[in-house]
């Protein structure tokens, strides 16, 4: 932790001595959440739910984020590595269907170190839930642990990426990022009920106003990776209950069904299968209680 250079932002941060960067995480595991989640795609939620560890912090800071409680407001519990290996463990006897690190980019150093410790136990998938924003060198110290990568790839044009993440090199980074997770697992893999056991699944979240940069989002990631070797998470849910309406007042609207179905449309015609969403998943209600 010392001197952090765990993410592109490599703001060199010294962690040990309680100084937050911008993920305003501290050295210790930071978490926020273990529970049985329900609302993850289907192939990653089974009969009881992906086991989720909500880590605290975040190298983006969207301004539209629904976990702003946890990603901006350092809600959680810090935890030891041996407390967090029981709570990994606990999630395995309460009938997960894997092991799922929500927004771990900050912590990736020790959450290999942990894994390299437990993966020859843990009989479960584990997901790698992030932002995107992930630096390839880094990412490599995942190689082996990280079965399912579930990256966002959020924005095409870096000034979207400077206005809503602070984050204007967003868009290589991404890119290249997903290289390097498909090269590591290559194509999908699935058991015989349907779940998801390795490979990577990008998602894309359609912002109001946007349309043409989710296309062109599609089209990048079409050129990237054969469409059929991946799977793509479509989603609508974008809600204006968390962004700053009076800052950005282009997002206090939901996104529109015109907005939404053309992009649809041109990830089916690039031949990309996984996921959509309706409309009523623009809720508030889907956003876990931290």
């Amino acid at each position: 932790m010392s001197i952090c250079q765990m993410c592109p932002r490599a703001c060199g941060t010294d962690r040990t001595e309680g100084t937050l960067g911008f993920c305003r995480a501290p050295a210790e595991f930071l978490v926020s959440r273990v529970a049985l989640h329900p609302f993850e795609e289907p192939c990653l939620c089974g009969k009881k739910g992906s086991g989720t560890i909500f880590l605290g912090g975040c190298n983006l800071g969207c301004v539209y984020c629904q976990n702003i409680a946890i990603s901006r407001g350092q809600k959680g519990e810090k935890m030891t590595e041996d407390a967090l290996e029981k709570a990994i463990f606990s999630l395995v006897e309460a009938g997960a269907c894997n092991i799922n690190f929500v927004t771990p980019t900050h912590y990736t150093l020790p959450l290999a170190s942990l894994l390299e410790k437990i993966k020859p136990r843990l009989p479960l998938p584990v997901v790698w839930n992030c932002g995107g924003y992930e630096s390839v060198e880094v990412l490599q110290a995942l190689d082996g642990l990280v079965d399912i990568y579930l990256p966002d790839f959020k924005y095409h044009a870096s000034s979207l990426a400077e206005k809503y993440s602070h984050a204007p090199d967003y868009p290589e980074i991404a890119t290249a990022a997903i290289i390097e997770m498909f090269r590591q697992r290559g194509p999908v893999t699935f058991d015989s009920e349907g779940l998801m056991t390795s490979g990577v699944m990008v998602r894309h979240l359609v912002l109001p106003t946007c349309r043409k940069d989710s296309m062109d989002v599609l089209r990048t990631l079409a050129s990237l990776l054969p469409a059929s070797d991946i799977r793509l998470s479509l989603m609508s849910q974008y809600t204006p209950d968390f962004a700053d309406k009076i800052a950005y007042p282009e997002l206090a609207r939901r996104v529109t069904s015109f907005e939404y179905n053309s992009v649809l449309d041109l990830a089916l015609a690039l031949g990309f299968e996984g996921y959509f969403q309706s409309r009523d998943s623009a809720q508030k209600y889907y956003t876990p209680n931290f």
